[in-house]
């Protein structure tokens, strides 16, 4: 069966991408296993063959993702997931699939999943598909190594140099004083940052533990990522030691107060050793005053716009940046750096010299050694789709325009009214139907308000043309947080949200 299976696959690429003898393929890749693949004896026609299928499978998917007409997504219920859909069965077999099976179940994993690259996906604040973004990715997976050592990544480990030089340079730190590393997701750089910065302070920790320390604090505005509080719980400092700073009415923290908590926790006896500051707060898209304070969380892509840079103004100042290129910059998830103003504080917090890995007798430099600055040891290749795209000149400004048409759109409107008014890339307004507008401001009509988001929200998840999220925050009852961070967006999609949102909630 594996010669048939052979014998069909050897056509050229064109012929194959165009699926010309489909029916054939279809007949010999049932017959044909992943035993038969590559490394296996003749295996290499059957895996091009294989290979060239998937990427068909690929393309179709994401010629649908850019088309507005297409659905965003196609919802069932995790029941009927765990149940099977028309042959799709999640359930794990005692015996091997079939390479034409692999490939429906390629083809249904995309099928039923969210085209987050969709020009009218505005729910989370990474979506969009860069297609060169994408194509590192491809190449990522395929040279498949680990960033531990320079002796196993060598161009990755240099590209990975060259990019943090250039990015700690941007934020206006000297080479000679700057370090960082790429990580799985801006939590863990953040929780990186908490890290070293408490090492900063008290080195004894990573030897004898938090019993040697006194009862340390940390400061983070109260609309902060909810990372920080999952990273103090993490290394031992405790979520009653995050003490959340109240912001002001834009949702920026407010100088006085961190000075006033500051001043309260001595007082107490604790000691303050760090404050994180937000650059581009997940609900609102605010900044805090970075003049004062010193970390940042998700906006820090937009230091590469010359219109919009001067809200990062300060930011040099911060002993530690978070910087996740997979928000604003597009880059396919997941691309996030930690960045420290002092050298080789992060390898002093965090090596173990495993004597299998880092061997101080190499005969290259292992300064490129780069494993040890990590908690991780295996790492993931994140900064090539980055480079790339890099290279590829990423663009910023566009985005913002997209907030500001939605803003007018909202001032134009008698049923949309802003939560306040933007400042970056997210727009938080509330719909209110026919029946609930004229109503004076009331706890009554708050409590009516507050269900009228998630109730739009599920009746676009079952039509599954637009997506959006919703939430509270504070006294605000649920309003819609409308994020613009895809380029596939244009001004078109911003009517057909507006107009959905109206069709599902006129009647409610």
């Amino acid at each position: 069966m594996r010669k048939k299976s052979i014998h069909a696959c050897q056509s050229t690429d064109k012929d194959v991408i165009k699926e010309a003898p489909a029916e054939n393929l279809m007949t010999n890749l049932s017959n044909a296993y992943a035993s038969d693949l590559l490394p296996s004896k003749e295996g290499e026609d059957l895996t091009k063959c294989f290979l060239l299928r998937v990427v068909n499978i690929l393309l179709h998917y994401i010629e649908k993702t850019f088309d507005v007409k297409s659905k965003i997504l196609d919802f069932h219920h995790p029941h009927q997931l765990l149940e099977g859909l028309d042959g799709f069965d999640l359930e794990l077999s005692d015996h091997p699939e079939s390479l034409e099976q692999l490939l429906v179940d390629c083809t249904d994993t995309l099928k039923y999943g969210v085209k987050t690259g969709h020009p009218r996906y505005f729910n989370q604040l990474s979506s969009g598909l860069d297609v060169i973004g994408l194509a590192g990715e491809w190449l990522t997976a395929t040279a498949n190594t680990n960033m531990f050592t320079y002796e196993i990544a060598p161009v990755f480990t240099v590209m990975e140099t060259v990019l943090l030089k250039k990015m700690c340079e941007i934020i206006g730190w000297r080479e000679t004083e700057a370090d960082g590393i790429f990580s799985p997701g801006g939590s863990i750089s953040n929780l990186y940052g908490i890290l070293v910065a408490r090492y900063k302070q008290y080195p004894e920790i990573k030897a004898r533990g938090m019993a040697v320390l006194p009862c340390i604090v940390l400061f983070v505005s109260e609309q902060g990522h909810y990372s920080i509080k999952k990273a103090a719980a993490a290394l031992g400092i405790g979520t009653d030691n995050v003490i959340e700073v109240r912001c002001d009415e834009r949702g920026k923290m407010i100088p006085a107060e961190l000075e006033k908590n500051i001043l309260q926790a001595q007082r107490k006896g604790q000691t303050p050793f760090c404050v994180v500051a937000t650059a581009g707060s997940t609900v609102f898209g605010a900044f805090d005053p970075l003049h004062d304070i010193a970390d940042i969380s998700w906006g820090g892509g937009l230091l590469l716009s010359r219109k919009h840079s001067y809200k990062l103004s300060g930011i040099e100042r911060a002993d530690s940046v978070t910087w996740n290129p997979h928000k604003l910059m597009g880059v396919p998830l997941q691309c996030s750096a930690l960045l420290t103003r002092e050298k080789g504080l992060l390898g002093a917090c965090n090596q173990m010299q495993a004597e299998y890995l880092f061997q101080p007798d190499k005969v290259y430099n292992i300064n490129f050694d780069t494993g040890d600055k990590t908690v991780q040891c295996g790492r993931h290749v994140d900064v090539f789709k980055l480079w790339l795209m890099w290279k590829a000149k990423v663009g910023i400004c566009r985005l913002l325009r997209g907030p500001m048409r939605l803003d007018a759109r909202c001032n134009q409107s008698h049923i949309l009214e802003l939560t306040l008014d933007p400042e970056f890339t997210n727009v938080c307004f509330w719909y209110f139907p026919p029946r609930l507008k004229h109503i004076p401001k009331s706890f009554e009509r708050d409590q009516e308000l507050q269900k009228i988001a998630p109730k739009i929200k599920a009746q676009m998840i079952v039509e599954g043309t637009v997506m959006l999220s919703y939430q509270p925050c504070g006294d605000k009852v649920n309003f819609f947080r409308m994020v613009f961070s895809n380029p596939a967006t244009r001004q078109t999609d911003v009517d057909y949200l507006i107009d959905e949102i109206q069709r599902l909630g006129k009647d409610l």
